[in-house]
C-alpha cells in the first residue's frame, strides 16, 4: 500500500480558469497536517481560501481550519467517529456519520478517504457521507460519494452518489491525486 506520511509540497491547477493549489503536508505527532492555499473562481466570482486539516495517524479527520480572505471562517472538530461539533463545542448533527472531508476547488480532500481505507479492488465499491464545504456558500453539507479501488496504491474511481459526476483518480505514491479529469491537474513531478 502507501508509504508512511512524509513531508512533501505539491500544487495543482485548475483546468477551467485561472487558479493555484499550493498543499503542504507534514507527518505531525500521531498523525498528519496538511496545510494548503487555493485561489481561483467559481460562476464567476473569484475567491481565495486558506485549509488546515489535522489528521490521526489512520488518515482519520480530527480537526478542519478554513480562512477566505473575505474574512470568513470556519471551524470544526471531529471525534473520529461521525460526530462534529464547533470549534466552541456547538455539536452539528446534521454532519453525524462523517468521517472525511471534501473541500470545494481542491484534489487533495480525495486523499482522505483514499488513504484512511486502504480500499483494494477486493472491497467492491464504498460509499461514504462526506462534510462538504462549497466555497460559494461555505456552509458545510453532507454530500454522498462512492470510492473504487481500480489499482491499489494507484488508481481510484470517484462517483457522485447520485452519479452525475465520475472520475479515475490516478495517484501517487502518497496518495496524493495526479490528475483529476476535467477539474485539476498536478503542477511538476
Amino acid at each position: 500500500m502507501f508509504a508512511p506520511p512524509r513531508a512533501c509540497d505539491v500544487r495543482w491547477r485548475p483546468l477551467d480558469g485561472d487558479g493555484l493549489e499550493q498543499l503542504s503536508l507534514r507527518p505531525a505527532a500521531g498523525g498528519v497536517t496538511a496545510r494548503g492555499v487555493v485561489i481561483g473562481a467559481r460562476g464567476g466570482k473569484t475567491y481565495g481560501v486558506s485549509y488546515r486539516i489535522d489528521c490521526d495517524a489512520g488518515w482519520t479527520v480530527r480537526r478542519l481550519g478554513l480562512a477566505v480572505t473575505d474574512g470568513r471562517r470556519l471551524a470544526l472538530e471531529s471525534d473520529g467517529s461521525g460526530n462534529w461539533r464547533k470549534a466552541d463545542g456547538t455539536p452539528l448533527p446534521d454532519l453525524a456519520g462523517c468521517i472525511d472531508v471534501d473541500l470545494a476547488g481542491t484534489p487533495f480532500t480525495n486523499t482522505l478517504p483514499i488513504r484512511r481505507l486502504g480500499l483494494t479492488p477486493d472491497h467492491g465499491t464504498v460509499e461514504l457521507s462526506m462534510v462538504y464545504v462549497p466555497f460559494d456558500s461555505f456552509e458545510p453539507v453532507v454530500d454522498r460519494q462512492r470510492y473504487t479501488c481500480l489499482t491499489p496504491a494507484r488508481l481510484y474511481r470517484y462517483q457522485a452518489a447520485d452519479r452525475t459526476f465520475t472520475a479515475d483518480l490516478p495517484v501517487d505514491e502518497d496518495g496524493l491525486v495526479l490528475d483529476y479529469p476535467t477539474l485539476f491537474k498536478r503542477l511538476g513531478g
